[in-house]
């Protein structure tokens, strides 16, 4: 399979019609074409082509959708940026360590590299989304990178990793992150009902199940069996909540 069929390109919260030219046409430097646009902050997409030389294909296939949940759902992995070093709870990917991850799990399915808007970058919400996180490392002088030279950066290593195993196997499909997160909000209402969880702040630990859940490297199947599990749990601890 060629590389550039599984990697997702995912921008989220974009301005600037600038980056998003840029990007494209970095994306077809290296032979990616799959570009999702997560909660778009700009309005247009005009004037983006100024910018996508000989790469207009990637904006004509581009996809935008509402919330960056809906954009990773299709995706059994994802990587998402950010110029932090240190995030609580997350270990930090090098670049290298990421693509490396990116290449592995692509074997499985459809897998995400995620961008976050230029000015606030990724939000510790929407990092929760990814499976793991990945810092460039930089100058304490200028840390920040913007999003065109993190992304030229970042698909070079993908276009030189190739997202091709060393030793690749065939694999069942790996669970989507759509099916994840179904889960996650099922286990949220089973465990709130089952007062598992405090219920004035239930997100602490359910963050930490659903990066559990997310580190297991489920198949799709097993995703779903655990899901079908959790509906009948629901309907049970209903049940004996009404007696």
């Amino acid at each position: 399979m060629r590389p550039g069929e599984q990697l997702t390109v995912v921008l989220h919260q974009t301005r600037s019609t600038d980056n998003l030219g840029a990007v494209a046409r970095i994306m077809a430097n290296f032979g990616y074409s799959r570009l999702i646009l997560s909660e778009p902050v700009l309005k247009s997409i005009e004037g983006a082509e100024r910018l996508a030389v000989k790469s207009d294909f990637v904006l004509r296939g581009m996809e935008v959708t509402s919330d960056l949940g809906e954009a990773l759902k299709d995706c059994v992995y994802a990587v998402g940026t950010t110029s932090r070093t240190q995030l609580k709870g997350r270990t930090v990917l090098t670049p290298e360590e990421a693509m490396q991850r990116l290449a592995e799990e692509s074997v499985r399915g459809r897998v995400a590299l995620v961008f976050g808007g230029e000015q606030r970058g990724m939000s510790d919400e929407d990092l929760a989304r990814c499976t793991d996180v990945l810092a460039i490392p930089t100058s304490a002088v200028q840390p920040s990178m913007n999003l065109a030279q993190s992304s030229a950066v970042l698909l070079y290593l993908c276009h030189r990793q190739g997202l091709t195993p060393t030793a690749a196997v065939e694999e069942a499909p790996g669970a989507k992150l759509g099916t994840l997160g179904a889960l996650a909000k099922r286990m949220r209402d089973v465990m709130l009902r089952a007062e598992f969880l405090n219920p004035q702040a239930p997100q602490h630990v359910l963050n930490e199940l659903e990066q559990t859940l997310m580190r297991a490297r489920l198949t799709q199947r097993e995703a779903e069996l655990w899901l079908t599990a959790f509906k009948h749990l629901e309907r049970a601890v209903t049940r004996g909540a009404s007696t």
